[in-house]
């Protein structure tokens, strides 16, 4: 990361920014209800939650002997996986699935643990660096350079990343495996030298000791079919681990990649470490929606389809994001801002597609 710190200049725009923040929060006060989750998002948990442990609970009891059967499960714990990321998970650490602190923290950090990641780690990629920084070279660790993938104009270009359109796809896969193994401790080290465990009145020690104890009871659990089944063996088992894995990534990874790495999206220099525009303006530059008018998509990713919503207001729950897409539509318009958001899923799968081999080329 670049040594200097990045400011925006928040006296740009500064009518249409209080404009914006005024209207939703009218929303709100007027239909006298909570930018938290609601009913809504607590039935949605359980159903997320459910469509994982039950698949889980049928390997663990044999209940199926085909091998077949047992890896139709894996992929549907997978992507049960992903929903519960995107739908309980984020909402939870960035503060917005309660209105209590605690059960958003207690939430955000099991549900992380869970899925074989670190809460901490996640809220400081996220939260603090991917939100603060979207899109900024040198910054956003979200598209930063893995040497084979190029997803930053500003980032070096090698000849192999002519062929990232092709390749890229089975290297998203691998982003939750990634968590599950040796990702926490790069990152837990990187941001302890950064500063960034002391800001958040923790030490590398206190962390290194949560995410061991997590790992080893997350691979605890994770085992109990291999232990329970007498007909599973430990490449069966290695198998579905791998497949849950993978789905899980790849679903993950494209609904990310979809909202930050397209044509329309820009990647603006800060120069002396200033940013040309307010903050508000810099996520509407850098983000974009797709398939707002898929309920299905909207359900199942948790409103990220939403993703200019909430990089603008991220401690509001995903359930409200299609409701306040209107306004923040009609404003930006009215103030002559752009507003990247009309793709259909496959559109911006294909707009992400073309992006990568533009950013392939010399």
């Amino acid at each position: 990361m670049s040594s200097y710190t990045v400011k925006f200049n928040n006296d740009s725009n500064r009518p249409f920014q209080a404009e914006l923040k005024k209207r939703i929060d009218a929303y709100f006060k007027d239909n006298k209800i909570s930018k938290r989750g609601n009913l809504s998002l607590y039935i949605k948990s359980v159903i997320m939650i459910s469509a994982y442990a039950v698949p889980f609970v049928f390997l663990c009891t044999g209940f199926f002997d085909s091998k077949l059967i047992w890896l139709l499960l894996a992929v549907l714990m997978g992507f049960s996986m992903a929903t519960i990321g995107m739908c309980v998970m984020h909402d939870a650490n960035h503060g917005s699935y309660s209105k209590s602190d605690r059960l958003n923290k207690i939430v955000g950090f099991f549900s992380m643990a869970f899925l074989a990641g670190n809460a901490l780690n996640w809220k400081i990629q996220h939260n603090l660096i991917h939100h603060t920084f979207t899109n900024v070279h040198d910054h956003d660790e979200d598209i930063s350079s893995l040497g084979f993938l190029r997803f930053d104009p500003h980032e070096p270009h090698k000849k192999i990343h002519r062929f990232q359109f092709l390749y890229a796809w089975f290297f998203y896969g691998l982003m939750t495996l990634m968590w599950s193994t040796v990702k926490d401790f790069k990152q837990v080290i990187r941001y302890n030298r950064a500063g960034y465990l002391k800001d958040a009145g923790t030490t590398i020690g206190k962390e290194l000791t949560i995410i061991i104890a997590s790992k080893i009871l997350y691979y605890l659990y994770m085992l109990i079919p291999y232990f329970l089944v007498p007909e599973m063996t430990f490449g069966n088992w290695v198998i579905g681990y791998l497949v849950l894995h993978y789905v899980a990534g790849l679903t993950l990874a494209l609904v990310f990649q979809l909202a930050h790495v397209t044509a329309e999206n820009e990647y603006p220099l800060p120069e002396s470490g200033m940013m040309e525009t307010s903050f508000m303006e810099h996520q509407l530059m850098t983000t974009m929606n797709f398939a707002t008018q898929s309920r299905v998509v909207s359900y199942l990713v948790g409103g990220l389809n939403f993703q200019v919503e909430h990089h603008l207001f991220p401690a509001i729950s995903h359930v409200h994001y299609p409701k306040i897409s209107k306004i923040v539509e009609q404003t930006t318009k009215e103030y002559n801002i752009p507003y990247h958001s009309g793709k259909s899923f496959g559109g911006a799968l294909l707009a992400h597609t073309r992006m990568l081999k533009q950013l392939g080329k010399a």
